[in-house]
């Protein structure tokens, strides 16, 4: 039966692309968990894949120049969200970094979600998945969305004035229709702070 296992699994994999990423439930169909991880362990061993992070795994893509190359953790993060058919959006220093609010690259990236909460460890950096309602992921455009996502984490209060230029160079950014949804749908405190510092300065 485990010849069999590791067979098919092997045909499947065979198939797939340099960068695809796979899961053991992608094999639930072939065996039993404890025949599949035994499969993958032993092609993890001869290098025909590389284990990213638990139950994560990818077909190694080599290129010329830079040798082996693995996908980002926010592709991996991309992938199991289509995988789950779920939403994702980054949220707390995840979106500051992303709209140049914070130089820091966090090592856990934090994505709201429509699928349930769960933390995923790669290597020294983690993908966390914080459940949320399906209006948080409703904005719109990738701005102003993932300022009021990012802003949302902040002690508003201690915004300094160059950090409040760049919110303003933000907003000029987005589009109006977006900013007008997206204000709709922001919790109270950044959408209070976005009006009274930003359209309509005292």
């Amino acid at each position: 039966m485990n010849a069999s296992v590791n067979n098919t699994i092997e045909l499947k994999i065979g198939r797939l692309k340099p960068g695809d990423v796979f899961l053991p439930s992608d094999f639930k169909d072939i065996g039993t968990s404890t025949a599949i991880r035994k499969a993958l362990s032993r092609l993890v061993e001869t290098r025909r894949v590389e284990r990213m992070g638990q139950g994560i795994y990818v077909i190694p893509k080599y290129d010329k120049v830079f040798g082996k190359v693995l996908p980002s953790i926010e592709q991996i993060a991309d992938i199991l969200a289509k995988k789950d058919h779920v939403k994702i959006k980054p949220s707390g220093q995840n979106a500051l970094n992303k709209v140049g609010l914070s130089t820091q690259v966090p090592m856990r990236l934090v994505f709201l979600t429509t699928g349930h909460s769960k933390k995923i460890q790669i290597g020294k950096s983690a993908i966390i998945f914080k459940s949320t309602t399906a209006k948080k992921l409703s904005m719109k455009g990738e701005i102003t969305s993932l300022l009021f996502l990012g802003l949302e984490e902040l002690d508003l209060k201690t915004i300094s004035p160059a950090q409040l230029d760049h919110i303003q160079m933000l907003i000029k950014k987005d589009s109006p229709e977006n900013l007008k949804y997206n204000l709709r749908l922001a919790p109270a405190k950044v959408s209070d702070f976005i009006i009274k510092n930003i359209l309509n300065p005292a």
